[in-house]
């Protein structure tokens, strides 16, 4: 033998099922791996603002809290925080479920009951911060 025939292939060997499936690279991962690493930025400052307006609302009534959110800047920048954290947690948890979910239609199926639930949680906080700014 040759020392030619002895070094290792790199070669891909793929099925041609597998070709015709189109398995392989979706062309689409580096955008969602920047996407969450962006919205994963973004969060660090939003989150501890949220946690210094926590902190100073702490104790306050209702009046003072409508109040503190009719302020432009801060109900825009709950509302960042619940689109950001929304899209983020999306994100995420379809990443886990595609990992994880063998089953085709499962997978399907949680797809669409995590994010109609993750829409419907990002809607019901921001109307409760704009029913707070307009009230």
């Amino acid at each position: 033998m040759s020392m030619q025939d002895k070094t290792p292939s790199i070669t891909m060997r793929r099925s041609a099922l597998s070709r015709a499936r189109g398995l392989g690279s979706a062309k689409s991962g580096a955008a969602h791996w920047w996407a969450e690493r962006m919205t994963a930025a973004a969060l660090l400052p939003l989150s501890l603002y949220f946690v210094v307006s926590v902190i100073i609302l702490l104790g306050a009534d209702r009046a003072h809290m409508a109040a503190y959110m009719a302020e432009p800047w801060n109900s825009a920048l709950f509302l960042a925080l619940i689109v950001i954290m929304f899209y983020h947690l999306s994100m995420g948890v379809q990443v886990v479920i595609e990992d994880y979910v063998p089953n085709e239609a499962k997978r399907l199926l949680a797809l669409l009951v995590v994010k109609g639930v993750i829409i419907f949680l990002a809607l019901a906080s921001a109307v409760s911060v704009l029913k707070l700014a307009f009230s």
